[in-house]
């Protein structure tokens, strides 16, 4: 049987305990607000190839290309503050902060997120998730390969990843094999993508959403038989 400390809880950020497609939503709508449709789907347009070439998500390196042009137009500036104010609070998932705190319980639970070293760890902030995982954060380009350093920071006998992107869930688990439980949070655009229904290895456990998760005990996270 596994102890309450021989576990380690790693909560993806985006679409899994928070909802991003409305963070991505309410930034569009704004872009279009201030600068119209063409430079909306500019911004978007250059946010692809960033993410093509990065591998990351980069809004603020996005927003530095962005401003070719729009140099003397008064709204440009006001967008630094949208980003880096944007309530990500409201954005939480319903019972997400109570779902981490039921972890604490469990285990350890801490944040194992793809992003950049400047927007990504701002909107962890933001929304009260550093402070609920206790500051337990990690942020990587690529999470799924970096795993030796999750192992080396928070050493365990069994992990449990919670994530919207089974793709990457398996990829985890390719690597942990055994030692790794995988949790299938079905929210958000990567989950309800076709293909997430044809991943291998699947998913450990699918839940419809991350409030679920209040709904489990130590013992669903155990080694599959």
């Amino acid at each position: 049987m596994l102890n309450a400390g021989e576990m380690i809880f790693l909560l993806d950020v985006d679409n899994t305990l928070l909802d991003n497609d409305r963070f991505a939503a309410d930034l569009g709508d704004r872009l279009e607000q201030a600068f119209g449709a063409p430079e909306r789907a500019r911004y978007w347009a250059i946010f692809g190839r960033l993410r093509e070439q990065l591998g990351l998500a980069d809004y603020l390196g996005t927003l530095q290309a962005f401003r070719a042009g729009l140099d003397d137009h008064p709204d440009l500036l006001a967008m630094s503050e949208f980003l880096l104010e944007y309530p990500f609070a409201a954005r939480l998932f319903p019972r997400a902060l109570e779902a981490v705190a039921h972890l604490r319980t469990l285990g350890r639970p801490a944040v194992l997120s793809d992003g950049e070293v400047v927007f990504q760890p701002r909107k962890i902030q933001r929304s009260g998730i550093w402070e609920a995982v206790e500051g337990r954060v990690m942020i990587y380009v690529h999470k799924e390969r970096v795993l030796d350093h999750m192992q080396r920071r928070y050493p365990a006998n069994h992990y449990v990843m919670v994530d919207d992107k089974p793709n990457l869930l398996g990829a985890m688990k390719s690597t942990l094999k055994d030692r790794l439980t995988t949790v299938f949070v079905r929210q958000g655009h990567y989950a309800l993508a076709t293909e997430s229904n044809s991943v291998d290895p699947a998913p450990d456990m699918t839940i419809e959403r991350i409030g679920d998760l209040i709904n489990l005990n130590l013992s669903d996270f155990q080694e599959r038989p």
